[in-house]
């Protein structure tokens, strides 16, 4: 069985054909849970609701670095009251840092980043990262939050694409690494080497659906149904067979998201 740790299913590109993926699609090539994440305050609404309409999938409710511009408090009050009453909401995110464009606004970022981690602390769920051309500030707050001493997984570093050393540093600090498409493609070099570093135990499958599909299928509109091009990338690199593959980072992120 596969776990999908990060997939967007409440996006437009999915209008056509979301019911048939998830009722009965993604479960013919064995994936067998989802977790849907949020990624503005629409996305909160749209993403707690798939969870409740989808037996199989899970929520991550939270606001992406570049959609903070106009966040207020009332915003994180309204997600700790759905998290508070929907229990299959497992995860904050994905929050962080994303500086890959020119108009970001750091310190926005940075605070609405530190309130969500507080938040998932106040409601003790794990976090998911996304940090993009921010390697230093991210492992600065999480660090300043963080001692890997923590109960249970504190979080996943989603679509990790930083150096084999940082990802062992945040596993230090009681971290999953989310592992994609990206580890398919020919100029994925550096998270091959990733791969090939951290142990199997700290890392989990995701295809940050519809973004970011893998190799035979880059370009086109991802979904969880490219997920055995990952295990089998994975796989390959840590020279096991892609059911054992399944087998570990499926239980990974039942870790990950406290439903062991």
């Amino acid at each position: 069985m596969i776990f999908e740790t990060h997939a967007h299913y409440d996006d437009d590109r999915f209008a056509g054909d979301k019911d048939e993926l998830l009722s009965a699609g993604l479960k013919a090539v064995g994936v067998d849970k989802v977790m849907n994440v949020a990624a503005d305050i629409g996305s909160v609404e749209t993403t707690n609701e798939l969870s409740l309409k989808y037996d199989n999938v899970y929520a991550a409710l939270g606001i992406h670095p570049s959609e903070v511009k106009g966040l207020e408090e009332k915003d994180m009050v309204h997600i700790k009251a759905l998290a508070e009453k929907n229990k299959k909401v497992r995860a904050i995110g994905e929050i962080g840092f994303d500086y890959h464009y020119e108009d970001h606004d750091r310190d926005k970022q940075e605070k609405w980043f530190v309130r969500q981690i507080e938040l998932a602390k106040e409601l003790s769920l794990p976090i998911i990262v996304h940090s993009r051309d921010a390697a230093a500030d991210t492992m600065r707050v999480i660090k300043a939050y963080y001692t890997g001493n923590e109960p249970g997984i504190n979080g996943v570093i989603h679509c990790f694409s930083y150096s084999a050393e940082e990802a062992l540093k945040y596993i230090k600090l009681g971290f999953m690494i989310g592992v994609g498409g990206v580890v398919t493609y020919k100029n994925g070099k550096k998270l091959k080497e990733v791969v090939e570093k951290i142990p199997l135990d700290s890392i989990v499958l995701e295809t940050d659906s519809p973004y970011l599909a893998p190799e035979p299928h880059r370009g086109e509109r991802n979904s969880s149904l490219n997920l055995p091009y990952i295990v089998s990338a994975i796989a390959a690199i840590k020279g096991i067979s892609d059911e054992e593959t399944e087998r570990i980072t499926y239980d990974n992120a039942m870790r990950l998201y406290a439903l062991a």
